[in-house]
């Protein structure tokens, strides 16, 4: 059953003055629901990574606590730690862009968990950078790639994302933005669509890079 993520955000602001940091549960929230000292002391990660021939703009790598909390966000529905994912996405620097596209899920997988985490961080950060949310490719069925080799990997991934009817309005410079960057496989393909749609320029930016 799909979630009532607006019903949710406004229950999570009720209760915003009696919160405390997200991380210690001891002191008062500095910023994005934790206190300075956890906030200082997350695995900030300093330089984008490189995958798939893309740089990509990373906030943290994918340690402890951020790991656990990206985790439950994602499969969990811990929708609280939004504040401190979305938080650390706008601590990036970006180039000018005219759309933020979030990653597509799958309408089995959004069955599933009731929501898009990357939709739910990419509003956040549109709103923040003053732009719109833009989704012109849809992605199929996820299917489970293990047994597979690299180059069978790459072939199951740009098939799954397919352009929607052609947009009425198009944008030549974006941002795509997801939750975890792994191999970089899926903003590759992502990349492609958008590049066949038109884009001259596909930035990316993820919470967390994981180890390729």
């Amino acid at each position: 059953m799909r979630l009532d993520l607006t019903v949710l955000q406004r229950g999570l602001a009720l209760f915003k003055p009696l919160q405390r940091c997200q991380l210690c549960h001891v002191d008062a929230p500095w910023q994005h629901a934790v206190c300075q000292t956890c906030w200082q002391q997350l695995p900030w990660r300093s330089q984008p990574v490189q995958r798939q021939e893309m740089q990509i703009q990373v906030a943290f790598d994918y340690l402890y606590p951020i790991n656990r909390m990206i985790q439950q966000f994602k499969y969990e529905q811990q929708l609280q730690y939004q504040l401190l994912l979305a938080g650390a996405l706008q601590q990036l620097r970006y180039d000018k862009i005219q759309a933020i596209v979030p990653m597509p899920i799958s309408t089995a997988r959004l069955a599933e968990r009731g929501y898009n985490q990357s939709l739910v961080l990419a509003k956040s950060l549109a709103k923040h950078l003053n732009v719109p949310i833009w989704q012109p490719v849809t992605r199929l069925q996820q299917h489970a790639q293990k047994g597979l080799s690299r180059l069978e990997r790459l072939e199951d991934i740009h098939q799954q994302f397919q352009i929607q009817t052609v947009p009425k309005i198009r944008y030549r410079r974006v941002l795509i933005v997801d939750d975890v960057v792994t191999t970089g496989s899926s903003i590759h393909a992502l990349k492609q669509q958008l590049l066949n749609l038109g884009c001259h320029k596909v930035n990316a930016a993820c919470v967390v890079a994981s180890a390729d």
